[in-house]
């Protein structure tokens, strides 16, 4: 039996996403004038996805590590999805702090769409693992 691989790119695309929280948490810290720690939170979630995008380049490690990354995004988007919810106060000029619920949207949205496209790898490999037996 032929050995079913996790689809390559995705590793590249955690490494990308991580590389964006980095930056976003980066942005949202000096943007607001090095106010909060907090800030940095995308930062540091965004180091733990680079690692493990990083670490998914090696085949033998890739399953784990992109596992390793889709819980690590769900407890990303599970921590900012109410910045989602709460978008519309910034929009109405209502929220006191709009940096972070637009920081918080923008890490929801993201975390979200890896998720999707982490979990179709998976079933993708399954089905090819399915189809080699």
């Amino acid at each position: 039996m032929g050995t079913v691989r996790y689809d390559a790119p995705v590793a590249s695309t955690t490494i990308a996403l991580g590389i964006t929280l980095i930056v976003l948490g980066l942005a949202g810290y000096f943007l607001t004038g090095a106010a909060s720690l907090t800030a940095l939170i995308p930062a540091a979630f965004g180091l733990l996805l680079a690692l493990a995008g990083l670490l998914a380049r090696d085949d033998r490690k890739r399953m784990h590590a992109i596992h390793a990354a889709v819980v690590i995004a769900l407890l990303g988007f599970l921590g900012s999805v109410r910045g989602l919810l709460r978008i519309g106060d910034v929009f109405h000029a209502t929220s006191a702090r709009p940096a972070a619920i637009v920081a918080q949207s923008i890490m929801a949205v993201l975390t979200l769409a890896y998720i999707v496209i982490a979990v179709r790898s998976f079933i993708q490999a399954r089905k090819a693992r399915r189809g080699a037996a």
